[in-house]
């Protein structure tokens, strides 16, 4: 790195951080991405005379408002919800809506920032946005979470539209939201458009999209193995997380070969020495997608599994670890166990799952290791299949979207190994990926002017 890159680095995140005091996730998605792209800004001064990165880290839009809502007992309850609405430059905003207790600005903004790169990753014409609120629907009663999601969408849809914003699900939010979601858009606005992704299969949903986060990040992790002669078949997997993207991500992976052995949530995780099967995952959805219950239960269900309180995955020992969970759940200690424990394969199905530290860690050691922007784009991406299939009245089959996906993943694995090829041969997967969406979007904004 140039003295002018580390002065340039210094001096921009200093600014950053007076400016968004108390931002800590979006200040470290910023530098993650700022020392990808510092180099670029060197070699091509017309970025910095254009000030591109000053513009880029700055939201087009914010949206803060409140959500009066009821509960089954006549109390009242006031949430906050948000929309950050990152850049527009290659499409309309589009990214998911997370409702969970941690939401703020600071996660609003740096999940947003990712949206932006990965969105320009897919190939696909769409900008990045996220949104979201404190609110949580774990206990809640369904009349309570519709309740909520309508007084949600009665502010949100007049920031939103087919060509403007079009949110997904995220955290929290899942078929059912976006069901009360999308009929209270379409009660207020009286149209039927694509406005929101992730909706129910009779009505406007992609086939494949429940799946594509996972499935796509395991199609991934597939082209990784390969610049190595490897492959999914007789791999022992750990995955954190067991909602959507964790449980299609097992599925997959099992598939393809791979012995699945961990998931987890926020209370602790369970390890099945002897494996998944399609049987068990089958189970471990309809206790996380229709009771809604927690993955302790899971032991209850099959008495050979150890269930351990409080605890994350990362001391089982494996080949391959997929976090799917959330943000900065993947710490030092964390990939020092990963790295003792055999893994050399680490693919991220959630965003951010991986702090600073940890992400050296895997890098010292060789491992190959992908950023979520690059792996777990495969949901976003197929969103904006089911975008398109609403534009033009027509659904595709599950075959067609599937290929579309694959074909799409394969492109990103591509534009890493472009991008990020180190002289030694080491592919740095996070360097390919912040420089490819990055060229994208700081291309369109040159072209589209001071706006």
């Amino acid at each position: 790195m140039s003295k002018f890159t580390e002065k340039y680095i210094a001096s921009f995140m200093s600014e950053l951080e007076a400016k968004n005091p108390g931002e800590k996730e979006f200040h470290q998605a910023v530098r993650e991405v700022l020392e990808s792209v510092a180099p670029c800004l060197e070699a091509y001064p017309h970025l910095l005379d254009n000030k591109i990165m000053e513009r880029i880290v700055e939201p087009e839009r914010v949206i803060i408002f409140r959500v009066p809502w009821m509960d089954d007992e006549g109390e009242i309850h006031i949430n906050r919800g948000f929309r950050v609405q990152m850049n527009s430059a290659i499409g309309p905003y589009k990214g998911g809506i997370r409702f969970h207790a941690s939401v703020n600005l600071s996660i609003m903004k740096f999940l947003a920032f990712e949206q932006t790169f990965k969105n320009a990753l897919t190939t696909l014409p769409m900008g990045g946005a996220k949104g979201g609120s404190d609110f949580s629907p774990r206990g809640r009663s369904d009349a309570e979470v519709m309740r909520f999601c309508q007084s949600f969408m009665t502010e949100l849809q007049r920031h939103i539209g087919p060509d403007t914003d079009v949110p997904a699900g995220d955290i929290g939010v899942g078929g059912r939201e976006i069901g009360y979601m999308f009929g209270q858009y379409k009660r207020l606005r009286d149209e039927w458009t694509g406005t929101l992704t992730g909706k129910g299969q009779n009505w406007g949903g992609s086939l494949l999209r429940p799946e594509a986060t996972g499935y796509g990040a395991c199609y991934f992790a597939q082209a990784m193995l390969a610049t190595r002669g490897e492959t999914f078949e007789g791999k022992t997997v750990v995955i954190s997380g067991a909602g959507n993207v964790a449980q299609y991500a097992a599925q997959k992976a099992m598939r393809l070969g791979a012995k699945v052995v961990t998931m987890s949530d926020s209370d602790g995780y369970i390890y099945d020495a002897d494996g998944f099967t399609e049987e068990k995952i089958d189970y471990i959805m309809w206790l996380k997608n229709a009771k809604r219950g927690r993955i302790r239960e899971y032991a209850q269900k099959y008495p050979q599994t150890q269930y351990f309180a409080g605890e994350r995955p990362w001391g089982v020992k494996c080949d391959i670890a997929m976090p799917c969970a959330t943000q900065n759940e993947i710490d030092a200690d964390d990939a020092r166990k990963l790295v003792e424990g055999g893994c050399f394969c680490v693919t991220e199905g959630a965003n951010m799952p991986t702090t600073p530290e940890a992400i050296a860690i895997f890098q010292s050691h060789k491992l190959l290791y992908s950023p979520g922007k690059a792996s777990n784009a495969g949901g976003v991406a197929t969103s904006g299949l089911e975008m398109t299939q609403n534009s033009i009245r027509q659904k595709w089959t599950a075959e067609e979207v599937d290929r579309y996906l694959h074909r799409i993943m394969s492109d990103i694995h591509d534009a890493c190994i472009k991008y990020g090829t180190e002289e030694d041969g080491y592919i740095n997967y996070v360097k390919g990926a912040n420089v490819a969406g990055f060229l994208k979007v700081a291309g369109a904004m040159v072209d589209q002017g001071l706006v």
